[in-house]
């Protein structure tokens, strides 16, 4: 059993919980003396969803001297054959760990299955196997190079997709020779969803182009397949680029779909916009406006010091503080409500049932050192404990019950 006293709720209670075998027994004037931690009146939160990443590239520290995202893509063609599985497993597990210390149990990785020894899905299969007392993560099996660039991709693909331990079909139609080879590769995707019962989650119209509308697709193969709240579309930076009247007619059709659309802030505003001068376009889906439509949208912090960014430390408040600045969500409610974008928002996207503070659900929480969401957001500090399942597994941000036994966390491998 454990009691967080002086605990204080998003809504501005301050209350006791009480954890009692891995579940909240009580909310209020709560009593109870085995394991007892004083919140001292400061923010407790469930925790973070990490909606979209890359474990196999993390860490590998190259350099991207354009900064675009398909130089990015180029050196990791060249890098990915001369990575072990071993490498790629103390790389990944160390940016776990990083991002528990930091308040994420849940993570959503895109594995590349273009590397067709699967090396680097063994590798993550295992990361997702040793992790699963401290984080909840999720595979997509991801076609970085496309699926039908090089022959055989698509096999490659449905070979990925029939293993059990992959939770999601990958797709990045915009990647793909001709427009009409993207529309049949998000066919497949879903193809391959509906067969093996899988979600689909794809890279999608990643580019500052206009005329890429993929998700347009996406959208129509969802309501055909009855794929509904089962859709996730990352990226999506052309929408930034599209004309206002086709956003406005487009993002109805993506609410009744259920679609999840997941901005990566951090990598979106580094990548995007390179190819011009100035003014810069900055790239990113336009979180307000999408929300003003009632999509549900959900961040991902993508990667960290790999060929696409250099720096990262696996801290999704970085990523909420960076979405707030670009798509200027500085009023006082957007500020307020923005923490669901690293929250409930992404458990309705991972389809978490019991999430939040609530008698009943699972403890999931994270002990705050903060006053309210302006502090969280601005000061963007570990929290103080993090629980999961009613047990402590993070604390004082650099330190992670892993195995059973404490270890400070590594910055970098």
């Amino acid at each position: 059993m454990m009691l967080i006293r002086n605990a204080k709720t998003l809504d501005g209670r301050l209350v006791n919980i009480k954890i009692e075998n891995e579940k909240i027994s009580c909310i209020g004037e709560c009593k109870g003396d085995d394991e007892i931690i004083d919140a001292e009146s400061k923010l407790v939160i469930p925790p973070y969803f990490n909606m979209h990443f890359h474990l196999d590239s993390a860490f590998t520290r190259v350099v991207n001297n354009s900064g675009t995202l398909w130089e990015g893509i180029k050196i990791w063609q060249e890098l990915r054959d001369k990575l072990t599985e071993d490498e790629v497993i103390k790389n990944a597990l160390t940016a776990v760990k990083l991002m528990v210390t930091y308040g994420t149990l849940w993570i959503r990785t895109h594995v590349d299955v273009t590397e067709k020894s699967f090396k680097l899905l063994r590798a993550i299969k295992k990361v997702k196997e040793q992790s699963k007392e401290i984080a909840d993560v999720q595979i997509t099996a991801f076609p970085q190079d496309g699926i039908f660039t090089d022959k055989g991709n698509d096999e490659v693909l449905r070979k990925a997709v029939e293993d059990k331990e992959v939770d999601n079909v990958g797709l990045i139609p915009h990647n793909e020779i001709t427009r009409e080879d993207g529309v049949r590769s998000v066919k497949l995707a879903f193809e391959l969803a509906k067969e093996y019962d899988k979600d689909v989650d794809g890279h999608v119209d990643e580019t500052d182009d206009p005329n890429s509308r993929y998700l347009e697709v996406v959208v129509r193969e969802t309501l055909n397949n009855g794929w509904y709240n089962r859709v996730t579309a990352g990226h999506v930076t052309a929408m930034h680029s599209w004309d206002s009247a086709y956003r406005f007619r487009i993002l109805p059709f993506i609410k009744k779909a259920g679609i999840t659309i997941v901005p990566n802030p951090l990598i979106n505003i580094t990548l995007q916009g390179r190819l011009e001068g100035y003014p810069k376009r900055r790239g990113m889906a336009p979180i307000k406006e999408m929300m003003r439509a009632g999509v549900n949208v959900a961040l991902g912090h993508d990667c960290i010091m790999d060929p696409w960014y250099p720096l990262g430390i696996g801290n999704m408040l970085q990523v909420l503080f960076m979405a707030i600045h670009i798509d200027q969500l500085t009023g006082f409610n957007e500020l307020i409500s923005s923490i669901n974008l690293i929250t409930f928002n992404g458990a309705n996207a991972w389809h978490v049932k019991d999430y939040g503070i609530e008698v009943s659900n699972t403890a999931n929480l994270l002990v705050t050192d903060a006053d309210d969401v302006f502090d969280l957001i601005r000061f963007m500090n570990p929290p103080r404990f993090v629980i999961r399942r009613g047990k402590i597994v993070a604390k004082e941000g650099k330190y992670v019950l892993f195995n059973g036994k404490w270890e400070e966390v590594k910055r970098k491998p």
